[in-house]
């Protein structure tokens, strides 16, 4: 009887990658308390903070917006952001639960290069990010934000490109964190200073106004900031260049970082014997 062909590598990744990202997407589908929980957050943060924050950002003109804007349209792009952020650092989580498990250890033994399998990884946080930040602007639609649904349609790929710096991020930190115990307050020290020392809530004129100069440059130094303007820039139409090269080269840094932690010659799979 003849052999069959070996499957070619394309074929190998093909199956990786449905076998990586379809395994993600189905927990996801699976739970649909998931997506509720996920978006209980930034609809809290959209309808408490956009009623009761209204006459102070309102009358606001900045860059990218050329008119007066509401307040809730300027959150919108900082609630796309806080929903990637959290997302990425649940995938975070999911890591360390799989490595405890013995299945990221499983899954790195695969007859794969691993780098291919951590982007695997980083395509379905991605995903994941993408799917509920699509489902939060449906509701925002719902809510009465003004939209040019052109301009939200073309800012679907900056979406996605922020929601895999995000994932990268997240995929970095999963190398430190050695443990499932220790994620909770390993996360209050990332996700709440890159929110809050960021544009996603108020623009930064306001906190320079106060005098907090230093909270003005720190925010300048968060990547975070960079995904919710290039977001935002976006949304109306527009491009920005530093933004898109910030969050560019940061997600390739924090990928080039995991990378590095998964290699069983430098990181926690050498430690761990």
């Amino acid at each position: 009887m003849p052999s069959s062909p070996v499957p070619s590598l394309a074929v190998h990744l093909a199956r990786a990658l449905r076998a990586v990202v379809g395994r993600e997407l189905l927990k996801f589908l699976r739970q649909p308390s998931r997506l509720a929980s996920s978006l209980v957050r930034p609809l809290l943060w959209f309808v408490v903070f956009s009623a009761g924050f209204h006459n102070v950002f309102g009358v606001a003109i900045i860059p990218p917006y050329e008119t007066y804007v509401e307040y809730k349209v300027y959150m919108v792009p900082g609630l796309l952001g806080m929903i990637a952020l959290f997302n990425g650092m649940q995938s975070s989580l999911s890591m360390v639960y799989d490595r405890e498990m013995g299945v990221m250890r499983l899954l790195l033994t695969a007859p794969l290069p691993r780098g291919w399998l951590l982007v695997f990884k980083l395509l379905a946080s991605t995903a994941l990010s993408l799917l509920q930040m699509l489902v939060f602007l449906l509701i925002a639609l719902a809510f009465g934000v003004e939209a040019d649904l052109a301009n939200w349609l073309l800012a679907i790929p900056v979406m996605a490109l922020g929601a895999t710096m995000l994932a990268a991020l997240g995929l970095m930190l999963s190398v430190y964190i050695k443990q499932l115990e220790n994620f909770a307050g390993t996360m209050n020290f990332v996700i709440f200073p890159m929110f809050f020392i960021s544009t996603a809530l108020y623009p930064l004129w306001k906190v320079e106004e106060s005098g907090a100069l230093w909270l003005v440059q720190i925010a300048q130094l968060n990547p975070f900031t960079y995904v919710v303007e290039l977001i935002r820039f976006a949304m109306q139409g527009q491009f920005n260049a530093t933004a898109f090269a910030v969050v560019l080269v940061g997600g390739a840094v924090f990928f080039g970082l995991a990378l590095r932690g998964y290699d069983p010659q430098r990181g926690w799979t050498r430690q761990r014997g």
